[in-house]
């Protein structure tokens, strides 16, 4: 029997590579036969650079930036080894095999130096303590300085993970780090390292003096969502809370967010109001849209690309996939969802072993949910114990599917 394992990383708890390996553990134990393929995946977010620098043999750079507060923090990007592959069609909905830019432009092909850049590495949740998460001020300039250090590395295409950020700012950080100009309307520049309270002051912009060699770089966003960039299922209202956003501050945020999208469109001509996924990590997916020239595509479908998950999972018998919670969420774009639909094209059942999993995730989407949460196991001992839960659940779930009973 051959199973093939492709979790994501559980947040705060495992990374992806060590989630593959307790699942195998566990499917050895219940068929010590089994053929395990590891293929541990990520979606944009946390895990995307190590997912797809290993999948393609790559290396790591190191670069000092800030972080959304503004302090001085040391971050890495990858730089990829082989070239990527053909792309998958379907991305983010979009008619037909392309992905396109608000612009219209076609998809990319991968160039011989491409870069691999993680937003959170610089710009992500993680790096700001709960009782200081603020999106009207946090920024994601250190990610535009990742931008320019993958340029400084000699990159010709540069593919952003944009899952996982602190910031609401439209990206127009990291435009600032790239040459940008916000302007107010005295023309006087909006503060260095803006942040998304900056964005009410917006009046227009100034392009002219952005870098270069972003114009001669292929810009890929791989993201987790297909959030717009405004409105009741934009970036403000759906992320902005758990940012640190107030009712009030959200309802700000999506003014300054919309202001922001007509000065766009008025400087540059890209609509990146009605671009699917342009919400994704505080519009940052808007902002490498507009001043970048940047396609959009569903992050688990490039992971996929890098890692050979389709040739992988043909001839496979079942498919192990998991997530920190498996939600509603999961709907848009997340890896299980993902890799559902890859293993159901090639005619593999999939069985989904999340940490836990809410009554509006999509369980139907999976042969099985075996979630670690169960029973008496909560979540603070779910996160202790995960390792071993994992193993537990996943030889239930081979016992299962091979009809030997649980014990």
């Amino acid at each position: 029997m051959k199973v093939v394992i492709a979790p994501d990383t559980f947040k705060e708890c495992l990374p992806a590579a060590q989630v593959a390996a307790a699942m195998g553990r566990g499917v050895l134990e219940a068929c010590p036969e089994a053929q395990v393929d590891l293929c541990p995946m990520a979606d944009g977010g946390e895990g995307t650079v190590a997912a797809m620098v290993a999948a393609t043999g790559g290396r790591l750079v190191a670069a000092d930036v800030f972080d959304p507060l503004g302090r001085a923090i040391r971050a890495h990007f990858g730089m990829l080894g082989a070239p990527q592959a053909a792309p998958l069609p379907g991305e983010l909905g979009l008619a037909g095999a392309e992905a396109t830019t608000a612009a219209g432009r076609g998809p990319l092909e991968s160039g011989h130096r491409t870069a691999i850049i993680e937003m959170a590495a610089a710009s992500g949740l993680a790096l700001v303590p709960a009782d200081k998460r603020d999106p009207l001020r946090a920024t994601t300039y250190g990610t535009g300085q990742l931008i320019v250090a993958a340029l400084n590395a000699g990159a010709e295409e540069i593919i952003v993970g944009v899952g996982n950020s602190a910031t609401v700012d439209g990206g127009c950080g990291a435009a600032q780090a790239m040459g940008v100009v916000f302007l107010d309307a005295d023309g006087r520049p909006l503060v260095c390292g803006m942040g998304g309270g900056a964005l009410g002051q917006l009046v227009s912009i100034d392009a002219s003096g952005q870098d270069e060699r972003i114009a001669a770089t292929r810009f890929r966003v791989a993201t987790d969502v297909t959030n717009p960039l405004t409105g009741p299922d934009g970036a403000a209202r759906v992320y902005g809370p758990q940012k640190g956003a107030t009712a009030e501050v959200v309802e700000q945020l999506d003014a300054g967010l919309s202001r922001l999208a007509e000065c766009i469109y008025r400087t540059l001509g890209v609509d990146v109001e009605h671009l699917p996924g342009a919400g994704a990590a505080g519009g940052l997916a808007a902002g490498l849209a507009a001043f970048c020239g940047a396609t959009l595509h569903r992050g688990v479908r490039m992971i996929a690309r890098a890692v050979g998950l389709p040739q992988r999972l043909t001839g496979a018998d079942l498919c192990l996939t998991g997530e920190g919670r498996l939600d509603a969420q999961s709907r848009s774009g997340k890896t299980c969802v993902g890799v559902a639909e890859l293993a159901a094209a090639a005619g593999v059942p999939v069985i989904c072993i999340p940490g836990s999993v809410s009554a509006d995730g999509p369980s139907e989407t999976f042969a099985a949910v075996r979630p670690l949460v169960a029973g008496e196991v909560t979540v603070k001992s779910a996160m202790r114990r995960a390792p071993a839960l994992l193993a537990q659940r996943a030889a239930e779930a081979v016992r299962e599917f091979l009809g030997i009973g649980l014990r």
